[in-house]
């Protein structure tokens, strides 16, 4: 720390020592009789200007790094004297049997029928845990000021996070994606019965800017990215993911009202069950957890309503996915949602209790989109939506959605189709259905302790039946014969530090079609990850 120090005086030290000597620079600094400094030294003005505005904002930086490092260490230095004084509080063991013989109390039968001396001993031990715990998370963020941080152009702070994340899994039966399965098909001739793979793709890079302070809200922006955008068309190309923007949000934060703008996740469907053997991809995808990435504004309040109790309302407009594949990989056309000239819109509630220790929350949330399939065929998409997170004590919890909807192919549901055609979709004369679907998911969590999870999983995505079977030849943008999809699985994740994580997951999948068949596959899939 010392030396770190030192290398930051010895470094300003040079840097004023360079503004001195270029103050030195014979005509610098003098001006002619109008008051503006003489052109021969204009060439020279600029970057002393944005050298002192450099060291000024270095030296304010610093400023706030110390006295911040300064109030951790007081905090740290309280705690540690008050944890010594509540460990010397306690009588020593000599000290204990002096004062058993004196009063003639046997304290083999402790553990039975404890004295008040021992529960008071016993209350002081978990209070010295409980100040221990404390100290060591302020010692962390004690060296936390000492890290090396982000660089950025401007002066605001930017933090770099993310995750490096090995999966290696094995298959059985076919799926349609092998490292990140959401549907099971017919096995072909001559296929393999499985597959054995590994992949770093789904790693994650984020970063987090924080900027300053406008019209009395707090502003930030983050940006989140991955590698499963593709494969390059290359010899062992599998292993080369592209990179792949997730979300990107930007935001105003008041104390009880914020304004979200930029790509993010369905804020009207914000559960998701958790694994780490799909981080592509939300779990249970087209198995009944809506999800989409899609650019939106929206703004949100929240309320006390209690002492443990409040609400949270929130609104915005969405670019209206419909979940087509884009025609062109350069050009951009519209879809059928863009085509109807207006966004999506949508609108949650939600409730939220203190439990246990555990937020108990129950939303509600409606969907609408209006879609435009050309030759004035117009379809209304629409969902209504609840999700719930439910302690069942302090190590237990229940958590999942349900929806019921039309043409919500663009945010997960109904297999992932919206509509289906009579024939071809460019010809006037074919015919358009909304498809309907109902589905969902929940999830059962268990955690022990705090560094071991478990968790287990059953979605459900079922189009109706009547509307897949309504076209003797239907087309879609997906397979137009499925009419329900399952999913379920059971993982375990363990935490040995903060920044390190290890998972092991087994994934069943069952996919119908309308000829009474069933399809089956399964995953094991091993995960080891390292988060900064």
């Amino acid at each position: 720390m010392d030396s770190e120090r030192a290398c930051h005086l010895r470094g300003m030290a040079i840097l004023t020592a360079f503004l001195i000597l270029l103050c030195t620079i014979p005509g610098y600094g003098q001006q002619s009789s109008t008051g503006v400094p003489a052109p021969a030294d204009n060439s020279l003005a600029q970057p002393i200007q944005e050298l002192r505005q450099q060291v000024q904002e270095l030296q304010a930086a610093v400023a706030e790094i110390r006295a911040e490092s300064r109030r951790y260490r007081e905090e740290t230095e309280e705690l540690r004297r008050e944890l010594q004084a509540v460990r010397g509080a306690g009588p020593k063991s000599e000290e204990r049997e002096t004062v058993a013989e004196e009063r003639g109390t046997d304290y083999s039968n402790a553990a039975a029928s404890p004295s008040g001396d021992q529960a008071a001993a016993q209350k002081s031990e978990r209070h010295a845990a409980s100040l221990q715990e404390e100290y060591d998370l302020l010692s962390g963020k004690v060296d936390e000021q000492y890290q090396t941080k982000v660089e950025s152009a401007s002066k605001y702070r930017v933090r770099l996070s993310g995750i490096i994340l090995l999966n290696l899994f094995s298959n059985g039966g076919t799926v349609d994606n092998i490292d990140n399965p959401s549907l099971a098909y017919e096995r072909p001739d001559g296929a393999a019965h499985g597959s054995f793979a590994a992949t770093l793709r789904q790693s994650q890079i984020g970063l987090e800017v924080f900027g300053p302070d406008l019209i009395g809200a707090k502003t930030r922006a983050d940006l989140q990215m991955d590698f499963a955008g593709g494969f390059n068309r290359a010899p062992n190309g599998v292993n080369f993911g592209l990179m792949r923007l997730r979300t990107g949000t930007m935001h105003l934060d008041w104390a009880k009202t914020s304004v979200v703008g930029g790509q993010d996740g369905l804020f009207f469907s914000p559960e998701s069950p958790t694994s780490f053997a799909s981080l592509a991809e939300p779990a249970l995808s087209y198995t009944g957890n809506l999800w989409a990435w899609t650019p939106q504004v929206r703004v949100e309040h929240r309320w006390s309503a209690g002492e443990n109790s409040n609400f949270v309302v929130q609104g915005g407009i969405l670019d209206p996915l419909t979940g087509e594949v884009p025609p062109s990989g350069y050009y951009r056309q519209p879809g059928p949602g863009e085509a109807s000239r207006q966004p999506a819109y949508a609108t949650r509630v939600a409730w939220t209790y203190n439990l246990f220790g555990q937020p108990l929350r129950i939303g509600v949330a409606g969907y609408y989109s209006r879609q435009n399939y050309g030759f004035e065929r117009n379809v209304d998409g629409w969902a209504g939506i609840t999700d719930w997170e439910v302690p069942l004590g302090h190590k237990l919890s229940l958590n999942g959605e349900l929806y019921r909807g039309s043409a919500i192919g663009g945010i997960g549901g109904g297999i992932g189709r919206s509509v289906l055609f009579s024939g071809n979709p460019g010809l006037e004369s074919t015919l358009v259905r909304p498809l309907n679907s109902v589905g969902g998911w929940a999830q059962l969590k268990y955690r022990p302790v705090s560094k071991l999870e478990f968790n287990g999983a059953f979605g459900q995505d079922n189009p109706f039946a009547s509307d897949v079977r309504a076209f003797s030849n239907a087309q879609s943008t997906g397979d137009p014969t499925l009419i329900r999809n399952q999913g379920s699985f059971a993982n375990v994740i363990y935490r040995p530090r903060s920044d390190l994580l290890f998972s092991a997951e087994y994934r069943h999948l069952r996919t119908f079609n309308i000829f009474d068949q069933s399809y089956n596959a399964d995953q094991v899939n091993l995960s080891m990850g390292v988060l900064f």
